[in-house]
């Protein structure tokens, strides 16, 4: 009989070929598809984002841990759709305007999925209607901006102008970051969250959704 615990340590060791093999016997031996996510997938990516906060793993193990859940979510999927499983928010993330570097956001959606949350990832060069665009689309939860360069993280400011301008400031939370970003620049282009990793970024985006499920 599989352990779901299993698949959560084949997840943080990257075995992706195993992670695949265990999630199809769960859903063979019945398991309900929120219990293969939740106890298996998921577990296993929060453990690697709690050890990547502590600096006990680094981005290379991350993202073989990542690909090894990709594995195993690929096979629930079609699953998934017609059970009771459900995201615990949406994100919308992209790297800003004029800014191809996509490493750091990468690891932040990657974590993201992680905790349960629905990541539409918009990749690079993300103009401020694409990000208005695609929120409305998508009825996101947050707004994540990444920018790795001084010359583009201004475009942050445009993108929550835009938002405001579309009258979803209410509705979305907005968080930015990347390696120029810091918290006095956050509160100046009047973002709600800036995080300076990726584990805790996830762990922040979390709460905020979580929050948001309260109030509604």
């Amino acid at each position: 009989m599989v352990e779901l615990a299993e698949i959560s340590r084949c997840v943080q060791s990257g075995k992706a070929k195993d992670v695949e093999a265990l999630v199809s016997l769960a859903i063979e031996e019945q398991y309900s598809p929120k219990e293969i996510l939740e106890d298996g997938l998921l577990s296993g990516m929060r453990s690697i984002g709690e050890r990547f906060k502590k600096n006990e793993v680094f981005v290379p193990e991350v993202l073989i841990a990542s690909r090894a859940m990709h594995m195993g979510f690929a096979i629930l999927k079609p699953i998934i759709r017609s059970s009771d499983v459900q995201y615990k928010g949406v994100v919308v993330i992209g790297t800003v305007k004029g800014d191809l570097h996509n490493i750091g956001k990468n690891l932040v959606a990657m974590m993201m999925e992680g905790a349960g949350l629905k990541v539409v990832d918009l990749g690079t060069d993300v103009s401020h209607e694409k990000f208005v665009e695609e929120a409305i689309i998508h009825k996101a939860d947050i707004l994540a901006c990444s920018a790795l360069l001084t010359t583009t993280m201004m475009q942050m400011k445009t993108v929550i102008q835009a938002v405001t301008a579309a009258g979803l400031r209410e509705k979305l939370k907005i968080m930015v970051g990347g390696a120029p970003v810091t918290e006095n620049f956050c509160r100046s282009v009047g973002a709600d969250v800036y995080t300076p990793d990726a584990a805790t970024a996830a762990e922040q985006a979390l709460a905020l959704c979580s929050k948001k499920r309260i109030k509604k």
